[in-house]
Formats: C-alpha cells, sequence, structure tokens
C-alpha cells in the first residue's frame, strides 16, 4: 500500500510539472514549432547559411523540449496506476520499480524546473567558457586543466557539443588558459553561475616534501554573441599578431604561423584562436570571441550603472565561488549557496548538476525584489 509519505511525493511532482508546463506555455511552443517548420521546408533556406543553422537548431531543440515535457506529463499520469498495481499485485519488486520511477521523475522534472528559472535576456545563448590558472603556481596551472576536464565532462555528460578555441600550456604541466564554447541552447544561463574564482586545498603532487598546497583558477563565462549583434571595431584599435599552436597535435599542428591572437588597445582585451589550419578562420573565430566578450563588457557597464543608480548592493557574487578540498578531508562546498558534498571525485568527473541548480535558484532570489 503507498504510504501517505508517497502520496505526497506524487502530489509534489504533479504539482511542480504543472507549473512548469505553465511557464513552458505548451501551446506558443507548438505555434512557433509549427512557424520554423515552415521557415525551413524553403527551398533557398541554405543559401543563407547561418540563418538556416539558427532556423534548423531552434526547431530540433523545440521539438527535443515538447518532445521531453510531453514524455514526463505521461509518466506522472502513469505514476499513481503503478503503485495501484503493484498494491492489488502485493509484489515487492513491482513497489521498488516504482519507487524507482517515483526517484527518477522527481529529479527529471526538478531539473525542468531549474530551466524554467533562466529567463535572462542571454540565458538561452551558447555559452563562451575561459579558464585560467592563477594564484598558485605549477599547482594552479594543474589545477586548471582538472577545472577544464570537469567542464568538458559535464557537457559531455549533456550532449552538448563543445569546440575548442585555445588551449595555452603551462612549462611543466597544466594549462595557463583555455577558452571553449559549450553550442548548446541555455548553455549560457546554465553555466553562468559558474563564473568566479574556484579554490583547490590538497597535497601538492609537485612537491617532494608533501606538502599542502592551496591554489586558484579563474572561470569566466559569457554569452555568444549572434550575427544582429556586433561592436565597430577601428583597425587602429586591433593588434593582430600571428605564431605557430602549441601543444599536443596531429601532423602539421604546430608547423606553420596559423594561430591569430587579437589584442584590443583600447581595453587590453586579448584573444586568441588556434584550432583551425587556417589563419583566416583562426582570425573570424577570435573576432567572434572578441566580439562577445566587448559586448559582455558594455553590458556589464551598463547594469553597473543600473546598480548604481537603484544602490544595488549585491555587487559581484563571482570571486571566491567554491571551495574544493582534497586533504586533510574530502569536500565540495559553494561559498554563496553554502551546498556541499563530499563526493569529490563525481564533481571532478563532471557531476556539478546540484551545484549549478543551487546556484540558478540563489541567482534567481539574490534578484527578487525585497
Amino acid at each position: 500500500m503507498a504510504s501517505l509519505e508517497t502520496d505526497d511525493r506524487i502530489s509534489t511532482v504533479v504539482a511542480t510539472l504543472a507549473n512548469v508546463e505553465k511557464v513552458f506555455d505548451i501551446e506558443s511552443t507548438q505555434a512557433e514549432i509549427g512557424e520554423l517548420e515552415i521557415a525551413a521546408s524553403v527551398p533557398n533556406l541554405w543559401d543563407d547559411q547561418a540563418n538556416a543553422q539558427k532556423v534548423t537548431s531552434r526547431l530540433s531543440f523545440l521539438q527535443g523540449e515538447l518532445r521531453r515535457m510531453t514524455q514526463l506529463r505521461s509518466r506522472a499520469d502513469d505514476l499513481p496506476v503503478l503503485f495501484e498495481l503493484a498494491e492489488a499485485e502485493n509484489d515487492q519488486s513491482a513497489q521498488d520499480e516504482a519507487l524507482a520511477e517515483l526517484d527518477a521523475l522527481e529529479r527529471d522534472i526538478n531539473d525542468l524546473e531549474v530551466r524554467t528559472l533562466l529567463s535572462g535576456e542571454y540565458d538561452d545563448r551558447e555559452a563562451l567558457v575561459t579558464i585560467r590558472s592563477e594564484a598558485g603556481g605549477v599547482d594552479a596551472a594543474d589545477w586548471a586543466e582538472m577545472l577544464m576536464r570537469m567542464y568538458l565532462r559535464y557537457c559531455e555528460r549533456h550532449g552538448w557539443a563543445v569546440e575548442m578555441y585555445d588551449t595555452s600550456y603551462a612549462e611543466e604541466a597544466g594549462i595557463k588558459s583555455a577558452t571553449f564554447a559549450a553550442k548548446a541552447p541555455y548553455a549560457y544561463g546554465t553555466l553562468s553561475v559558474e563564473q568566479g574564482t574556484h579554490r583547490l586545498v590538497r597535497i601538492s603532487p609537485f612537491d617532494n616534501q608533501g606538502r599542502r598546497q592551496t591554489s586558484f583558477a579563474g572561470v569566466e563565462v559569457i554569452p555568444v554573441v549572434e550575427q544582429t549583434e556586433s561592436i565597430d571595431i577601428p583597425e587602429d584599435d586591433l593588434r593582430v599578431d600571428v605564431y605557430r599552436s602549441s601543444g599536443p597535435g596531429g601532423q602539421g599542428v604546430n608547423t606553420t604561423d596559423s594561430a591569430v591572437r587579437l589584442t584590443h588597445v583600447p581595453t587590453g582585451i586579448v584573444v586568441s584562436c588556434q584550432n583551425e589550419r587556417s589563419q583566416l578562420q583562426n582570425k573570424a573565430t577570435a573576432m567572434g570571441i572578441l566580439q562577445a566578450k566587448l559586448l559582455e563588457r558594455r553590458r556589464q557597464e551598463e547594469q553597473a550603472k543600473i546598480d548604481a543608480l537603484k544602490g544595488d548592493s549585491l555587487g559581484s557574487w563571482g570571486n571566491q565561488m567554491r571551495s574544493y578540498v582534497l586533504h586533510p578531508y574530502q569536500m565540495v562546498k559553494d561559498l554563496r549557496t553554502e551546498f556541499e558534498t563530499g563526493n569529490t571525485q563525481a564533481i571532478l568527473d563532471g557531476e556539478i548538476d546540484d551545484f549549478i541548480a543551487s546556484g540558478i535558484r540563489w541567482r534567481r532570489q539574490q534578484a527578487a525584489p525585497s
């Protein structure tokens, strides 16, 4: 017989899903899918490849979201029936299966609920992620590479395409910096709560005396710019340097000056790209990254003015946002939300969904009017 606790959980799941469906707005989503299907069927669609990519990507995304929502509704409707059948048959294995489905449905609906909180202007964009080693010498460079692996594993687990743009390797171990694009809808809104300084405490593998070392790495997350957005960059404001790609690579990677570094002189912003063999392709990609950084800088300046007028006291919450302790105990703790776990290996393997969810909820609470 289903317990009162189980009945309460089922009621909560159904109510949460109903709220998510209200925010998702199935009717308007179906209408947009219809419009996109018409646009995608135009014979000369691919004459404008950028627009065609945008149309087909949006269509595929919305169809997937609608399918996901429909499946969740079907599972929620079936849930009481599963428990009734298990009770009628007095079958323990059937009861265990019903409870397992309830657990899974709670997780899936909670994940979707968190997504409904991503309503910022740029939250639905793809993301540009840059990781830099900070204080801590060779340990910091190694830590930056560990963070890069963590985020790449996270993207892989979620089926997000990733494109590496630049990796600057440190001399002894690890990386000085790396930039990659997470090419999925809402990647920016999701990963933007990861921005800030990440602190690692461990026994240094590079210290022959086995001493404990604290090292730091910074994570920057900005939205990818769209074609309609641009900032005019005068040639005189730009310094272009070409050099040979560094680090591991296949035949021909390090033999030509194909890598490109752009310096925006007025702001000092430096971006580089070395993922393509062609210097022209690398320059075009680097220009796209620079545009994104300049637009983000402008957005932050405008937000700072608004916050000053409002007397906003939230300030930047990016610094020292998470602590990872591997010695003398095992703990990863978010310093903003207080969320923590002792399963450090899972976190470093990219299982950071709970941290991201708590960060998104925290940000939403901070932004809510008091």
